[in-house]
This record gives structure tokens, C-alpha cells and sequence, in this order.
């Protein structure tokens, strides 16, 4: 058996659409002369209802009381089963049927046939034929002649019908039949009618291509069996001897194989993936998908590889009021490429409890791997598993008012290349932390507090790698007061930060503990001016916003105390205007300096949305910086390097960004980012990046890269710009897409990563291939080939990994050629 599944995201409920409405009965004439109108199942005139926007509850309570004074009951309003997309089965019983046509004759309560245009409606279901005999007492119809059935917006024509129509089972000759979920259609020779949910067609053809005014068109796909069997309830279809042809050829023979009927999902075997790999040679995967329940699934996959041997993973999904999480684990025995086994797993898991004492809460996020090698040998896991730098962390904390109280755990497994090796980071077991932060302070104060005590052990140092486990205690409490107005702000803020240390080696100065407390006030405060302008005829709104931040942190000599979590932060707009130049609580900077900064904005007074942006900032250096990370060199200059900065947003189609860094004393640039978006619509952005970073010690570049991603209709470039069938409405031909991302490294003149491929929408199936080249070390890469097929609401077939998953991660704004949309309403074929 095989089982194909939609490629889209699941949709697992449609809801009903109510109107509230005041009933009321109302007899209208019939359209011809001729014409009956009888309810056969019901008793009364047929009921109307206009839809009324509901009255407010002032109001409302208002009319009533009216009412009641006149001595008249009081309207109230209800919803109405009217436009809902599925009936109670309550309503449904009740539900009268409707005839009519150009002539009518039989016996009431007995029988009644129609000549003519007849037709027959009960609720969701409607039949018309040119002749039609009803027969109430078995609730059966005969039609014969051009007869058409709409049952809750799925419709089917053919030449001679027998149906029951409540319990809808009967048969139906020579019928088409199109589906309202995905908008598939198709031929038999004969529907069988099980009931409302349930029905075969025998001798059938299915496809979702939707046919043109050609006399000799043909689908590009089409699936072909002796029978189907239409579950609509679960939304499934099962072929039996079917066959699934492209272009007339026949691709895929199959003795047995179920489909969906729309994105719902549903248990099955996934279309399997077929790739080449240089280290796997011949792969071949067979995803299973378990639909567990609504709120929990699994996907079981085994993998061949013809140089490697066999593989096996599964991931597990879960989504629970109060926890969820997702669990993935991969076991290879005997690798050939290694020769050992193989294994790797990822467990992601979030709780909250809420309880009398305050809630409490439980995260995990837990990664593990066999070897070093296996973040390059697969590359199909989860992104997790394809770092160098695996933590394993979990946290129980407990929340009650202004304070969270959180025990935290993690270590660090660090993959190592020979070439490019990692000094592996400090693991914490355990961290014990406090914070402290009231919300309701008099005199417009700000307070918080955070106490921590953790234990730092290093695990597989590298050679060389000097280290020192230990403790780590240290509280820091800080206290601000802003004073804000429309157009300036001044906050001064006073800090204390204490600390003890106790480590199991001796630290530099001989002693194995160490105490240090440090005192650290700032002032930040600036100004906001406003001006009305215009440019290139646009009305605008400019800012002008200098800023000036003071900050002072005495000198203590903190060389002797161990590195365990803290380095240098990078130099940007946020952190030129910080207390410390540092990260981690290790170091605390002996900052006596005053930044100075200004801002610039052109905002659009409608929308508030801001068009340009402006921005300069540099240090004034007040005293020498003395606290120093191991082999940093003091900055002599009292003038820090200048941060330049522009942001144009002039329009939604496109977009400039870059900052600068300016360094006076070499007049040179340091380091420049730069990066602009063109994006006119959907399915079409173009983005170019600029990265370059200039070693000062060694006086050359460090690096210099250029990063290209696109996404682009190659029809646009032979001015063939009609509509993108991405919303899977086009006609006619299809249409081109070039997609793809280049990194390139100016500095050692070669490519980094490479991702092209090319995209073909052709209404009713996509095709891709993408060829991709990854940087997997220094001296290593990984070349792939991914081709894909995909008949659009039927399934996919894939030749190597996903490609849309390689170009989703790569390529900046992609967007899926079918992304997905609201589900059809039954009224949609409705006539």
C-alpha cells in the first residue's frame, strides 16, 4: 500500500458561519406559471430570514420592555442554521424538501414527478435533471437526463440517478464529479453512494488541473483506477489498480494507494525521498506519518544509503493545554562511513503549572550526539542536531508577584574539527537564580534585583585550554528614576553589583576564593525635537533626538578571576550606551566616559511608519580603561571609533540599511554592514548583503563577504508579467522562478555557500530542482542535487531532501509557490 499525503498545512475544522436574525415567515409566488413548490417534509411556508445587526443590550432591553407594555411578547434574536457550512443532525431531520419545474403531477404524501428543469432541494443537497420522480414514502429519487448533484458544495453530473435522499445512498451513472476542498474532478463509469460520507467510483480519473477552453486539452497529471473510495468524513481518498501518469506517461503504478481529499491531516505512508550523496551514495527514505490525535502525531523514517547502511528516525509532536513539546531520535547501527554506530537525539519540552503558591514552570531543550563527525555526516536532522555547539539545558522555575525564583541546568557537547577546533564554553550544574522586580514603586522609582549562586565545570578541554572550575556567587541591584516629558528624558541610575568566587585551583594571586563589590551610577538623558517637512513631494515629520549618557564604575583589579561565562560585547547602537562593555558577570568594566549620540527620523504623519533614519554616536573616554580581558589591548585613544548608521524605508517594495565603523586613528573603516531589499510583490524579492571586518592588530581584513538571495518570475524578464499561479487561480501556461542564495568570500576569492534552483508553476503541479553547495568545515563541503515533483493537492515526489525546506532556510523572504488559504465555503459552487 502506498499513501500520499497533502503537501500544504493541515486545516482540522472549518468553522460555521451564524447570522443572527429575527425570524419570519413569509409565501412567495413560484418563478413560472407552472411551477410547484411543495415541502413535503415539513409542514408550514417556507421560513426566511434577513440578517440585523444585533441591537446594543441598552437598546435592546429598551425595545423589550416596549413590547411588553404594548401587551406583546418580545422579539429575541437567534441564529439561524441559514449559510451555516454544516447542519446539526437535529436541523438536518427536520430539514423540508423543495420541488419544482416547468410541470409537476403525482399524488401528495405519495408521489410526485417532474418534467422539465425539474428540481429537488433538502438543505445541503440539491438535484436537478430534466426529469425527476420523487417517491416520499421511501424518500427515493429517479432522475434521468443532464442530471446534476450539489451535496454541500461537491458536485457530480452524469446521465441516470437512483438516490435516497436523506440517507444519500444510491447510484449514479456516467458521472463527473468535483470536489469542493481542493477543487479535483474526474470521470467514471458509475458512483456508488454509501451515505453523505462515503461513496465509490468505479473505472475513475482524478486530478486537481483545472480544464481550459481547448477541444484537445488534456491534465498534466491525472491519476487513473478501477475504483475509488471517497471517505469525505475523513477527508481520504484509496485507489485500487491505479496508476498516476504526467504528461501521458505513467510515473508511479501502484496496486493500492490513499490520498487526501483536502490538508487535513491523516495517518500514511509520506511520499518517500530518493537522493545521491557523495558520503551515502544511493539514498532512499520511506517517511510514515502517524496522526496519533488532534494535538500529538509521529513520523517514523527509515533511510538506505547504499555506502552507509541503514537509518532510522522518528519525530514525535505533542500540544496539551498546560505542555508541549516535540522529541526527534535517530540510531544508525554500524555506519560503514565511521564504522560505529550512529545516534543523535533532540528533545524540546515547555510546561506551566498554575497553583496556589505561584506558578511553576518546566522547559527542556536536550541535544545529543554519537560522534564528532555527526553534525557533517547529517545534514537531514533537525537544526539543532547540525551545530558544533550542542547544549542540553533545562529550567524549574517558580513565579509568585514581582519575584521568579529559577533552578537552571546546562552543559555544552562540543563537536570538534581538527582543523577548526572550539574551546568548549563552561557547563552550569546547577545555576540557582532570584530576581526581584516590584512593578508598583512610589515616586515613579525602578528597582530589581538578582541574586545568583552557580557552579561552573568545564567538560573535554581542549589541549592547552587553561581552565579552573568553581562557584560563582553575586548579587547586583539597581535603581533608577526616569523623568520623562513629550520632548526630552534624563534617568539616573545607581547600581551595585557584589560577588565571591571559590574555585577548586589556585587563582593567579594564589588564593582559590575572591570577593569583589563594585558600585556604578550613569545618567542617560536626551532630547526630542519635531519638524513638519516634505520631501520629493511627500509630507513628513522630522526628528532631531540627541543623547548624552554618563557613566562612572571604579577600577578593582579583577585579572586573577576566572572567565566563565563573560566576554566582550559587540560594539553596536545598543551597546554604546551601556554601563558595561562586557557580557557575563566576570568583568565589570571600570567605565569613566560619556557617550554622545544623535538621531535623525523622517516619519509619515498618517501611518507613523518611519521612511529614513539617521544615527551617529561616539565615546568620550574620561580615564583609561584598566580592566581587560586576557589578550585585549588597552584603547589609547580617548576617542572611541564612530558608529555611523542609515536606514531608508521609503516604500514597502524596497529597503536600505547599513552601519559603519569609523576608526579616526588609522582613518579607516573597521567594519561595515550593508544591506538592501527589493520586494515589488509577492513571489519576487531581491536582497544583496554586505559584510566586511578589519583586523586592527594585524592590520589586514578579516573578512569580506557578499551575501545575494533572490526570488524571481524568469517570465518577468520577456515582459510576460500575467498573474502568478502561486495562488493556484492561474490558467493557461505556467510560469518560471529563478530562486536561489550565493555567499561569496571577496578576502580568499571563492564561494562559501552556494543554493540555486529553478521553480515551474504550472497550475496544477510544481517542479524544482535546486543544486546546493554547503560549507561543512574549513576544508569540506557538501554538494547536493534536489529535484522535486509536486502535484499540487495530491502529493510529492522527491529526488534528495526537500529543496523547499533548503530554500525556506536560505533564501531571505521565500515564499512557497502555494502558500496556504482559507478553506472554500460550500456556497462556493452553490446554484
Amino acid at each position: 500500500m502506498t499513501t500520499v499525503q497533502s503537501p500544504n498545512s493541515p486545516q482540522d475544522s472549518l468553522a460555521a458561519s451564524t447570522l443572527p436574525a429575527l425570524r419570519a415567515v413569509s409565501v412567495r409566488p413560484a418563478i413560472r406559471p407552472l411551477a410547484w413548490a411543495v415541502a413535503l417534509a415539513w409542514a408550514g411556508a417556507g421560513l426566511h430570514a434577513q440578517a440585523q445587526e444585533p441591537a446594543a443590550p441598552e437598546a435592546a432591553a429598551g425595545q423589550e420592555a416596549a413590547l411588553m407594555a404594548d401587551g406583546l411578547p418580545a422579539l429575541k434574536l437567534k441564529s439561524s442554521p441559514l449559510l451555516q457550512e454544516t447542519y446539526p443532525q437535529e436541523v438536518r431531520d427536520q430539514q423540508p424538501i423543495y420541488i419544482k419545474g416547468d410541470s409537476l403531477s403525482g399524488q401528495p404524501d405519495i408521489k410526485a414527478s417532474v418534467h422539465g428543469e425539474a428540481e429537488l432541494r433538502r438543505g445541503d443537497t440539491m438535484i436537478r435533471a430534466d426529469k425527476l420522480d420523487y417517491a416520499l414514502p421511501d424518500d427515493k429519487v429517479n432522475a434521468v437526463g443532464s442530471v446534476y448533484i450539489n451535496q454541500a458544495g461537491n458536485v457530480y453530473k452524469g446521465t441516470t440517478l437512483d438516490l435516497q435522499v436523506d440517507a444519500f445512498k444510491g447510484q449514479f451513472d456516467n458521472a463527473d464529479y468535483r470536489f469542493l476542498a481542493n477543487g479535483a474532478y474526474g470521470e467514471s463509469s458509475r458512483v456508488d453512494f454509501i451515505d453523505k460520507d462515503h461513496s465509490v467510483v468505479h473505472n475513475a480519473t482524478y486530478t486537481t488541473c483545472q480544464r481550459d477552453d481547448e477541444a484537445s486539452w488534456q491534465p498534466s497529471w491525472m491519476l487513473k483506477a478501477e475504483t475509488i473510495e471517497l471517505d469525505m468524513a475523513e477527508e481520504v481518498g484509496v485507489a485500487h489498480n491505479a496508476k498516476l501518469q504526467f504528461k501521458g506517461v505513467t510515473v508511479l503504478p501502484v496496486p493500492r494507494m490513499s490520498f487526501p481529499l483536502s490538508d487535513k491531516r491523516k495517518s500514511g505512508l509520506l511520499p518517500p525521498m530518493i537522493g545521491m550523496d557523495k558520503l551515502g551514495g544511493i539514498e532512499y527514505s520511506q517517511p510514515y506519518y502517524w496522526n496519533i490525535a488532534p494535538n500529538r502525531d509521529l513520523t517514523v523514517t527509515p533511510t538506505l544509503m547504499t555506502k552507509r547502511g541503514v537509518n532510522l528516525s522518528g519525530m514525535f509532536r505533542y500540544l496539551e493545554p498546560r505542555y508541549s513539546g516535540e522529541t526527534y531520535a535517530s540510531y544508525m547501527p554500524g555506519d560503514n562511513l565511521r564504522n560505529r554506530d550512529r545516534w543523535g537525539y533532540s528533545w524540546q519540552h515547555r510546561a506551566t503549572i498554575d497553583t496556589p503558591v505561584g506558578g511553576l514552570g518546566l522547559n527542556m531543550n536536550l541535544n545529543r550526539v554519537s560522534d564528532d563527525d555527526y553534525w557533517r555526516d547529517f545534514r537531514l536532522t533537525p537544526i539543532a542536531l547540525r551545530q558544533r555547539l550542542l547544549p542540553s539545558t533545562a529550567n524549574l522555575s517558580w513565579a509568585k508577584g514581582d519575584g521568579v525564583l529559577s533552578l537552571n541546568m546546562t552543559r555544552y557537547q562540543t563537536l570538534q574539527d581538527p582543523d577548526a577546533l572550539i574551546a568548549p564554553p563552561y557547563s552550569m550544574v546547577p545555576q540557582l537564580q532570584y530576581r526581584y522586580t516590584p512593578q508598583e514603586l512610589p515616586h515613579g522609582l525602578d528597582f530589581s534585583l538578582v541574586a545568583d549562586t552557580t557552579r561552573f565545570e568545564l567538560i573535554r578541554p581542549i589541549a592547552g585550554q587553561a581552565y579552573n572550575n568553581g562557584q560563582r556567587s553575586y548579587m547586583q541591584a539597581q535603581l533608577s528614576r526616569p523623568f520623562l516629558s513629550p520632548g526630552a528624558f534624563i534617568t539616573p541610575k545607581i547600581m551595585l553589583h557584589t560577588s565571591r568566587y571559590d574555585t577548586d585551583s589556585m587563582m593567579s594571586n594564589g588564593s582559590k576564593s575572591a570577593n569583589r563589590t563594585l558600585p556604578t551610577f550613569s545618567l542617560d538623558s536626551g532630547l526630542v525635537f519635531e519638524r513638519d517637512t516634505s520631501w520629493f513631494g511627500k509630507k513628513l515629520l522630522q526628528t532631531f533626538e540627541p543623547r548624552a549618557f554618563y557613566t562612572y564604575t571604579p577600577y578593582r583589579d579583577q585579572s586573577m578571576l576566572p572567565l566563565y561565562d563573560t566576554g566582550r560585547s559587540d560594539f553596536n547602537f545598543s551597546s554604546i550606551f551601556s554601563e558595561n562593555d562586557y557580557v557575563g558577570q566576570d568583568r565589570i568594566a571600570d567605565n569613566h566616559l560619556v557617550t554622545l549620540g544623535a538621531t535623525s527620523r523622517f516619519i509619515d504623519p498618517e501611518s507613523g511608519a518611519e521612511k529614513l533614519k539617521f544615527a551617529v554616536a561616539q565615546r568620550v573616554r574620561l580615564s583609561d580603561q584598566r580592566v581587560l580581558l586576557p589578550g585585549e589591548v588597552a584603547a589609547t585613544s580617548k576617542l572611541s571609533d564612530i558608529l555611523l548608521g542609515a536606514a531608508i524605508n521609503w516604500t514597502d517594495k524596497w529597503s536600505l540599511e547599513g552601519t559603519t565603523q569609523y576608526n579616526k586613528d588609522l582613518g579607516r573603516t573597521v567594519r561595515t554592514t550593508a544591506t538592501a531589499r527589493y520586494s515589488p510583490g509577492n513571489y519576487r524579492t531581491f536582497n544583496i548583503g554586505y559584510r566586511t571586518q578589519y583586523d586592527t592588530v594585524a592590520q589586514t581584513d578579516a573578512s569580506k563577504l557578499v551575501d545575494v538571495g533572490w526570488q524571481w518570475p524568469i517570465n518577468d524578464l520577456w515582459g510576460d508579467k500575467g498573474k502568478d499561479l502561486g495562488a493556484g487561480r492561474g490558467q493557461g501556461g505556467g510560469r518560471w522562478y529563478a530562486v536561489g542564495r550565493l555567499n561569496y568570500s571577496i578576502k580568499d576569492r571563492k564561494m562559501v555557500d552556494t543554493v540555486v534552483g529553478l521553480e515551474y508553476d504550472g497550475c496544477c503541479w510544481i517542479g524544482r530542482v535546486v543544486l546546493q553547495r554547503l560549507q561543512s568545515s574549513v576544508v569540506q563541503s557538501n554538494l547536493q542535487l534536489l529535484f522535486q515533483m509536486e502535484f499540487v493537492g495530491f502529493s510529492r515526489l522527491s529526488f534528495g531532501a526537500d529543496p523547499t525546506a533548503s530554500l525556506k532556510r536560505n533564501v531571505p523572504r521565500y515564499q512557497y509557490l502555494r502558500e496556504a488559504v482559507s478553506p472554500p465555503s460550500r456556497f462556493t459552487n452553490y446554484d
